[in-house]
């Protein structure tokens, strides 16, 4: 038996009606376990840990994305008024680490800017079915368009297939630009179960009816959700390939990882990019993002925070929040991008004025100081 620790979340606010992930929410470890002795793996997405080989790595600190430190203040409008022309305009030079481009190229051919959107918060509670607000998610969709976001993530177990449905409801037809990732080899029976499937026939399945629902005939970049270990990766991603061939995907990504998987899927398919969790304090994935670095693949952070493991209200990510005048949420996020030139992060959210927030974390620059200091949080 594999046991598999995963993160829930308490939303402290939902009377409110602030289920953006933001406000009023509250990361805490969550140790239930799964059995994973039957046909296929059952597990959580998103807010999963990696899988037995690396659960063991695992070390909480954590941070939480706005309640703990409510003193930070929220960014002012002016990044806003101006447009995506001063988000993800002219550069300035990074404080830190060398990471001073706001675009990054997948596969020599995909350019986007490196903050995008992940699409999984736009689905119902627990991930299941359509949100309570559909308009506010179309709304959400399209501003992220207007703010100069150019890659989306999704999945299709996200709902399931609701966030796919939604993204072609909202931005069909697409702008000229817009990469769209999705990923496979999860089902979902019921809320928050989702299934590991990696077989080549369910991966065929999986691709086509992203296709359909995203009304596309070629997915720029189509990921392996997880590795399942009922069937050999070669086999997975051997599936990937064919589809490649055939005209329906461009690149193949992957996620949640490790250095030696990403090397072997690499002997049967060009990888692009590698999905898995990083933040400030989890650094579980750090050699497979310096591998990305070295061979220049994409890194998009999923959980880019992390939970409230108590820091003093006067922690680094507080003190530059407040210098800054912006939220926390949005320190952590420019750490990330000036971590690695290859970082692409992809917040996501379902609420307009965390949406803008996140967007406008691509034109905040931290001290060299700022920058030490939050490094060091993780030890």
């Amino acid at each position: 038996m594999t046991k598999i620790h995963y993160w829930s979340t308490v939303n402290q606010n939902e009377a409110q009606g602030d289920t953006s992930g933001h406000a009023g929410q509250d990361y805490r470890w969550n140790r239930s376990v799964f059995s994973l002795a039957t046909a296929t793996e059952r597990i959580t997405t998103e807010d999963l840990d990696m899988r037995d080989k690396t659960s063991n790595r695992n070390k909480k600190i954590g941070i939480p994305r706005r309640t703990f430190l409510g003193t930070a203040l929220l960014a002012s409008g002016a990044l806003f008024a101006k447009g995506p022309s001063v988000i993800f305009g002219a550069q300035s030079p990074t404080s830190s680490n060398m990471a001073t481009n706001l675009t990054f190229t997948l596969g020599g051919n995909l350019t986007v800017n490196r903050v995008g959107f992940g699409a999984m918060r736009i689905t119902g509670e627990g991930n299941w079915g359509w949100p309570t607000d559909r308009e506010n998610a179309l709304k959400v969709l399209r501003r992220a368009v207007e703010l100069g976001v150019n890659l989306i993530d999704t999945a299709d177990a996200y709902g399931p297939e609701t966030s796919e449905l939604l993204i072609a409801e909202a931005l069909y037809p697409y702008p000229t630009g817009l990469v769209i990732a999705t990923k496979g080899g999860l089902s979902r029976p019921a809320p928050d179960q989702p299934v590991l499937n990696g077989r080549p026939e369910h991966l065929k399945q999986a691709l086509d009816g992203s296709l359909k629902r995203l009304r596309l005939e070629r997915i720029d970049l189509y990921q392996l959700h997880m590795v399942d270990p009922k069937v050999p990766l070669e086999e997975s991603v051997g599936a990937l390939k064919q589809m490649q061939d055939a005209g329906k995907i461009r690149h193949v990504g992957l996620s949640n990882v490790d250095q030696g998987e990403i090397a072997r899927a690499r002997k049967v398919v060009p990888i692009v990019s590698v999905q898995n969790r990083y933040n400030i304090e989890d650094r579980n994935s750090e050699n497979v993002l310096a591998y990305c670095e070295n061979e220049n693949l994409g890194f998009l952070p999923w959980f880019p925070v992390g939970g409230d493991g108590g820091l003093k209200p006067e922690n680094p990510l507080n003190v530059a929040a407040k210098a800054h005048g912006v939220s926390v949420y949005q320190v952590a996020l420019a750490w990330l991008l000036e971590r690695s030139p290859v970082m692409l992060a992809i917040p996501g959210t379902s609420s307009l004025a965390h949406l803008e927030e996140n967007v406008a974390a691509a034109k905040l620059h931290l001290t060299p100081e700022e920058w030490k200091a939050i490094d060091a949080i993780a030890g």
